[in-house]
């Protein structure tokens, strides 16, 4: 079992197990903009079985993954178990399934993750596309938190057709996942004037339309979650992700 960071390929003079886990670090470092630490560790007894591409399992960790959209994960973590490869494709620094296979999956965000993503150009595009009463929305800085009674709070300011003074959308949620596929805020408070609580009520409901998972999902891969945590100012996933092949970098 060997578990090291992400290095250049090829790999002269290590043995498979060691192959398999940097190649796995840099297909999926590739998926991303910016990364932190990546850690990969292949599981194979014995190791000469990686030869015909069988695989018992690989763990991956990967800190502060910043995507190409602009959302922010604090951490990634997927365990495979039980995959087949092939192994003359690692020699080209690519990772090519044999047969579909699932991960375990556990992703953490924090507040700060939360706030950058939800003010990316990619978030506030898919929020732009909205109405309310007849006239478009221009979404100004938007900043979340996370209680210690495992709700979040969102506050955004809103300029609503031609306004130039923006309304203040403020609330507090739960976060909750339904059909393993769909995340939405619930049991949630409005607080301002009626005007403002209009508002922000069809703001929940176009945010939570879109919280598909299926949309966010990487090409050749589809993302169960099966429940969502609140924990010392993090927000935690965990799920399964149903791999049909490795994503490739676009």
């Amino acid at each position: 079992m060997t578990s090291f960071v992400l290095g250049n390929l090829p790999f002269p003079g290590q043995g498979g197990d060691q192959v398999v886990s940097k190649a796995v670090s840099t297909a999926i470092a590739a998926l991303f903009k910016r990364t932190g630490k990546l850690d990969a560790t292949v599981r194979a007894e014995p190791v000469a079985k990686l030869l015909q591409g069988s695989v018992d399992g690989f763990d991956f960790i990967g800190h502060s993954m910043l995507m190409y959209n602009g959302l922010r994960i604090k951490a990634l973590e997927l365990f495979v178990q039980a995959v087949s490869i092939d192994f003359g494709a690692i020699f080209k620094g690519q990772i090519r399934l044999k047969q579909p296979t699932q991960a375990s999956m556990r992703v953490v965000l924090t507040e700060e993750d939360l706030t950058t993503s939800f003010n990316t150009p990619f978030v506030i595009d898919k929020l732009q596309r909205m109405e309310f009463e007849g006239q478009p929305l221009h979404f100004g800085s938007t900043e979340m938190n996370l209680n210690d009674d495992k709700s979040l709070t969102l506050e955004s300011q809103v300029c609503v057709g031609d306004e130039t003074l923006a309304q203040s959308v403020n609330l507090t949620a739960k976060v909750e996942v339904y059909d393993r596929t769909k995340i939405a805020f619930v049991d949630v408070d409005y607080y301002g004037t009626d005007a403002d609580i209009a508002l922000g009520q069809a703001i929940v409901e176009h945010v939570n339309a879109l919280m598909d998972l299926d949309s966010f999902a990487l090409d050749g891969t589809q993302l169960r979650v099966d429940k969502v945590r609140m924990r010392n100012k993090e927000l935690i996933f965990y799920g399964v992700a149903h791999i049909n092949q490795f994503p490739q970098k676009k």
